[in-house]
């Protein structure tokens, strides 16, 4: 079943959990990849998985072998914080400049990671615009123009068999698309919190639909009406 679409007038699909192929740009779009955040939380005496930031690009490299993007977008927050470029192990250094030779890696610049300035490949940036949709780190509150985004980490809970399930969902409104934290140590907030829609700039969900990545394609859920609409 396909994964594919419509937003700003532009055909997008649905790649793994949390990142989007957009055919007409040849272009990989993922965000939130807190690369390092591990070791930041290390310097602070709070030990995690240092393996955080392989498996994040591993994860982009197996997308990238599926969908041959010519370039990689990266809406922000990229590292964990300013020094996380630099404190980059060599495994994961030698793995992302891969990539970024391989494609053109745009960063977009995000709040945690201001300095990001492509050590290991690409090139920073504070937004960009492609066939009209603007590519920034936060949504822009009363933008008129079609816009992807970040920053928020939206997740969908859904009270299934008895059980709370927790899934990465995608923000869609007819010109606002929050993406979801693609990275592997992030957390996320609730797709219907206030912060979310006010960035959508909508206060009671009408208009908004959460995009759940599932086997066979994604479900829609509505936020207005509560109900899924399978794709």
């Amino acid at each position: 079943m396909a994964q594919s679409f419509e937003f700003g007038g532009q055909t997008f699909e649905i790649a793994g959990e949390a990142a989007l192929y957009w055919r007409a740009q040849e272009a990989l779009l993922v965000s939130d990849l807190h690369l390092e955040k591990a070791s930041a939380f290390a310097l602070i005496g709070q030990m995690l998985p240092p393996y955080d930031s392989v498996s994040t690009l591993e994860e982009i490299a197996t997308l990238c072998r599926t969908y041959r993007p010519a370039r990689i977008i990266s809406l922000g927050d990229n590292f964990h914080d300013d020094d996380g470029e630099h404190r980059l192990a060599e495994d994961a250094a030698a793995l992302l400049a891969d990539l970024a030779c391989n494609t053109e890696w745009i960063w977009i610049t995000g709040n945690h990671d201001r300095a990001v300035s492509g050590i290991w490949g690409g090139k920073a940036f504070d937004e960009v615009t492609l066939s009209g949709i603007t590519l920034r780190h936060e949504a822009l509150r009363g933008d008129p123009n079609p816009e992807i985004s970040g920053h928020f980490h939206p997740k969908f809970r859904q009270v299934l068999r008895g059980r709370m399930v927790k899934r990465r969902c995608f923000v869609k409104t007819p010109r606002k698309m929050i993406m979801p934290a693609f990275g592997a140590l992030t957390g996320g907030l609730d797709v219907q919190d206030a912060a979310i829609l006010k960035a959508c700039d909508v206060t009671d969900g009408e208009g908004v639909e959460a995009l759940v990545a599932t086997h066979s394609g994604y479900a829609r859920f509505s936020l207005h009406h509560a109900g899924a609409l399978a794709k």
